[in-house]
């Protein structure tokens, strides 16, 4: 026995039934879906607080850095021990382990350079300034600024004066002194003269300067979601894998329509680099984190920000200069990461507090009250089937 189906029900499944194609996208989301393509992203914007950003020798310098774990305070682990290269440069946990645990995950670092923000909380303003933190956090790298600036010396004179010039003399200073060390090594710092703590500030800007470089090289790779919109940017029937399954292509309006993914994922590397509070549970046992609203007093007292002594922008800061500094928005804000890869990026969010692609849609359509602040959320109506549609679009940008 054949059932009539009725005529509201045929109109809900003819995009299903008929199969979904560029055609099926407006003029207006084939602009949307052309504005994401990594054809779309813009040259690498200039890095005024570091003058060896583009240096071919710094970039060089900043590899071997990279990945020398002789800095840190054990001697195991490097910037690459988090940053894996077959990770998408970050890690697969919940939380970065270094020499201990931390409070955060580990960001991906392709297309960094694009943001003026960074770590979760954006309280770094460069990548230069980003690379220093873990190095004295006794959690990740535990090392000091003068036991840097020894290992420079012994090991690496020769690349360091080629590109920054002399290293100054550190003959007398302690092995062991920073101003987030030990208490021994916090006192030791003390003891130094602000001169000689002004010299090996220097060094130890330098070498995030050189880490910074390299890291500004590491850019996000084509996938398939790029080759379907070349298609559609180009008026053409896409092809091969460019071609998208009508699950991907419902995910895809999903995504740029009514899901409003769009409204914090958007661009070519599918984030504003702006900070959200969408209701994301605090993590287990973790400390009470505020998100940006911690973080403007970090960036603004930092002494290696953009205005600081050791940056070379000369007060080309604008976006520290007119930042969000108060207001309710800035609680428990965290900065929205880049889809690119992440549908092969579990767990999620800042802390790795949600499993899987499919528990965050889900988050995102409950849309819950935030453990503080209000979150930027309303609830999503959204099908089983939607969900699918979805995460079939988020694996085309793998």
């Amino acid at each position: 026995m054949i059932r009539k189906l009725p005529l509201a029900a045929i109109l809900l499944l003819a995009p299903i039934l008929a199969g979904c194609n560029p055609q099926q996208l407006s003029e207006e989301e084939k602009k949307q879906v052309v504005s994401m393509s990594l054809d779309a992203l813009p040259p690498l914007p200039a890095d005024p607080s570091n003058r060896y950003a583009d240096d071919p020798l710094a970039k060089a310098f900043g590899s071997t850095l990279f990945f020398d774990t002789d800095f840190s305070g054990n001697g195991e682990v490097a910037c690459g021990t988090c940053h894996k290269i077959d990770a998408q440069f970050q890690d697969d946990l919940p939380r970065g382990k270094g020499i201990g645990t931390t409070d955060r995950r580990t960001m991906p670092l392709a297309g960094v350079a694009y943001s003026p923000w960074q770590f979760w909380d954006g309280r770094k303003d460069s990548l230069w300034s980003q690379a220093l933190g873990p190095m004295e956090d006794a959690r990740e790298h535990g090392g000091t600024r003068t036991f840097y600036a020894h290992l420079v010396e012994r090991k690496y004179r020769d690349r360091y004066e080629r590109i920054f010039g002399p290293l100054p003399d550190l003959s007398g200073l302690p092995e062991r002194a920073g101003p987030k060390g030990t208490p021994e090594e916090q006192e030791a710092w003390a003891s130094m003269s602000a001169a000689e703590q002004d010299a090996v500030n220097r060094v130890y800007a330098n070498i995030g300067k050189a880490i910074g470089a390299f890291e500004r090289s590491i850019l996000p790779g084509e996938t398939r979601f790029d080759r379907f919109a070349r298609a559609v940017a180009n008026g053409e029937e896409p092809a091969g894998d460019a071609a998208f399954s009508d699950l991907e292509m419902e995910g895809l309006k999903l995504f740029i329509g009514t899901a409003n993914c769009i409204g914090c994922h958007t661009g070519p590397r599918f984030t504003d680099d702006n900070f959200h509070n969408t209701g994301v549970p605090a993590p287990a046992g973790g400390p009470e984190d505020h998100g940006r609203a911690q973080a403007v007093a970090q960036v603004l007292s930092d002494p290696f920000n953009c205005l600081g002594p050791y940056s070379d922008a000369a007060g080309k800061c604008d976006e520290l200069r007119f930042m969000v500094r108060e207001g309710e928005s800035l609680e428990r804000a965290f900065k929205a990461p880049s889809l690119r890869g992440a549908a092969s990026r579990a767990p999620y969010m800042h802390a790795g507090q949600i499993a899987s692609l499919e528990d965050v849609i889900e988050h995102y359509r409950q849309a819950p009250h935030a453990p503080s602040g209000h979150s930027e959320l309303r609830p999503l109506t959204l099908t089983d089937r939607g969900k699918e549609a979805l995460i079939a679009f988020l694996k085309t940008l793998d």
